[in-house]
């Protein structure tokens, strides 16, 4: 698979109940840490809330997503 970059959109695969995330939003890559594995720093817009969410995932908690 290739590397997800920043400022690249993508899809949440799995809910994160903690942080009000669900399966299927989109959000977009802000950074990318390598140690001591790789994740993603992704921000989210959710429908109806005023503020963003951050998330720091693993790569198998997202993929990538084609704007139609």
């Amino acid at each position: 698979m290739q590397q997800t970059e920043c400022d690249e959109t993508v899809r949440l695969t799995q809910d994160i109940p903690e942080l009000g995330l669900h399966s299927g939003e989109v959000g977009v890559v802000c950074s990318t840490w390598f140690a001591p594995t790789t994740a993603y720093e992704v921000e989210f817009q959710s429908p109806g809330l005023p503020f963003k969410t951050r998330a720091l995932l693993l790569a198998s908690q997202i993929q990538r997503h084609q704007l139609a």
